[in-house]
């Protein structure tokens, strides 16, 4: 195995560029750097994310490409002295491709191996040391086709690991609401999985059959952080976005009109770790698709002081109130780390939207406009840290084979 090598990573690239840093001539700075010593695949991993970060992902993943030929193991140092080493199994792909874990243990005393995997789990022949195991690869195409070939090795891993690769195909968007839906205090619209061929022949005036009526919410497979999402209203303007409907396919859901009786609406980041609910964000906004980025946050005090008093009372209210909802979502899903992207519904349920262990949380907002994050952002990183040390210290088991355990 190549010497690893050691990477400024995710999350110190991300404080540069939220803090309005050129990261463009750093990047230009990281390449001529490779340029002039080949086996720099670190200069070259960290080139990938500046270049993502600046809006180029496909220059990013080309780079990326090149760094793990040289290289599919890296690593960060701990930021204090280290007491903890975890091994991060991670799936080539851009940023949202894995559980950001570089954030969550950002300025800790954990160090932490990345380590690219591909279809052939042999190909690590030489295990980097750790004391535990964290499945990042978050779920897509090819992440499903990693997990899948990975998980006879784990079942013979030497250390214990966490998010169990044959549950993580449980948070596809289809497959969540299969088993999600019918849980006590949940909500979740009908999701179908659709060919792209399909959508073609429901414009050209097909049957709908299986398809909820319009309304619908329209993704492309894979996609995430809105890209590509729209709603559409009838067959009308579906067949007006006919030159559009190309690649694998998309999810098709019923739209739900989640305002609440002021006219916004609401959405809200929610973590489990190890069960425990924490609060990740809150977004509100005048319009239905709501990312945090767009919602107008930093622009309004209204909309901070609310999301303040969500955070701070989160244990005594909102997790109080959809207890049972939680609890019921992680005995399902039966992640040990998971986000939740959700709502409330106009019966007060939990509108989900999405489940995914790879949804961001960082604590890299202003800390002059967004000063009561940083305390429920520590509860997370604190919960998760608790979760690394204890499940180090577990007696390793194998686990069963039955894929529904």
């Amino acid at each position: 195995m190549q010497a690893t090598q050691t990477l400024l990573g995710l999350a110190k690239l991300m404080r540069l560029a939220l803090g309005g840093e050129d990261l463009s001539a750093f990047g230009q700075s990281l390449l001529r750097r490779a340029t002039e010593n080949p086996s720099e695949s670190a200069a070259l991993m960290d080139a990938a994310i500046i270049f993502q970060c600046l809006g180029n992902p496909e220059m990013g993943l080309a780079l990326q490409h090149e760094a793990l030929k040289l290289s599919r193991h890296y690593r960060l140092p701990a930021s204090l002295p280290t007491t903890l080493n975890v091994l991060a199994l991670m799936a080539p792909g851009e940023m949202m491709a894995n559980v950001p874990l570089e954030c969550l243990l950002e300025d800790s005393d954990i160090a932490l191996s990345l380590y690219y995997a591909t279809t052939d789990p042999n190909a690590l022949t030489e295990i980097p040391e750790h004391d535990l195991l964290f499945v990042a690869i978050g779920e897509s195409e090819a992440g499903r086709q990693l997990l899948d070939a990975w998980i006879p090795r784990l079942a013979h891993w030497p250390r214990p690991f966490l998010n169990d690769p044959r549950r993580i195909p449980r948070v596809a968007r289809d497959a969540a609401y299969a088993r999600l839906h019918t849980l006590p205090g949940v909500g979740m619209p009908a999701t179908h999985r659709v060919e792209a061929e399909r959508l073609v022949a429901i414009a050209d005036g097909a049957c709908l059959n299986e398809l909820p009526e319009f309304a619908w919410l329209l993704r492309p497979f894979d996609s995430h952080a809105g890209h590509g999402l729209v709603k559409i209203d009838d067959r009308a303007q579906l067949a007006d976005r006919r030159e559009r409907l190309t690649g694998d396919g998309f999810f098709v859901s019923s739209f739900v009109d989640y305002r609440s009786p002021d006219g916004l609406y609401r959405k809200y980041r929610v973590i489990l770790i190890d069960g425990q609910p924490f609060a990740g964000h809150m977004g509100i906004s005048e319009h239905w698709m709501i990312h945090y980025l767009n919602a107008g946050m930093a622009d309004s005090t209204a909309k901070r002081a609310e999301e303040a008093r969500f955070m701070a009372r989160f244990d005594q209210d909102f997790a109080r109130r959809h207890a049972t909802a939680l609890a019921a979502i992680h005995e399902t899903i039966g992640l040990d780390y998971l986000g939740i992207d959700c709502a409330e519904d106009q019966d007060g349920r939990l509108l989900i939207f999405e489940v995914d262990p790879a949804m961001v949380v960082h604590a890299m907002d202003p800390i002059d406009v967004f000063p009561y994050k940083q305390p429920a952002m520590r509860r997370i990183f604190e919960a998760f840290r608790a979760l690394l040390f204890k499940t180090a210290a577990r007696q390793k088991t194998h686990p069963s084979q039955n894929p529904d355990a």
